[in-house]
């Protein structure tokens, strides 16, 4: 899931998120790193319609590898890092 042509991108967002300040310009309501990235930001970043965005980080949630936190009318996704570091684990044991 993550190899595909289009697993490239949330790869790419996974490894944006491991610091975020680096990559994404400070949010006014929100601290990058407490609370997360907003979507249209990552979108934006991604150079895609906030649609596309919202698929990649939406199956990147699902599977535990983000967290989704809403403040005010913006969804912001950081990593989960114990749920990141489990997974590599299963795939270090040959799952």
């Amino acid at each position: 899931m993550l190899r595909t042509p289009v697993g490239e991108r949330r790869l790419d967002i996974l490894e944006w998120l491991k610091e975020p300040a680096r990559h994404f310009p400070p949010q006014r309501h929100a601290d990058l790193v407490e609370d997360g990235v907003p979507a249209a930001v990552i979108a934006a970043k991604l150079g895609v319609r906030r649609q596309v965005a919202d698929t990649h980080l939406a199956l990147l949630a699902d599977i535990g590898l983000l967290r989704a936190k809403r403040i005010r009318r913006r969804v912001y996704y950081r990593r989960d890092e114990m749920r990141i570091a489990e997974v590599a684990r299963m795939f270090e044991k040959g799952w």
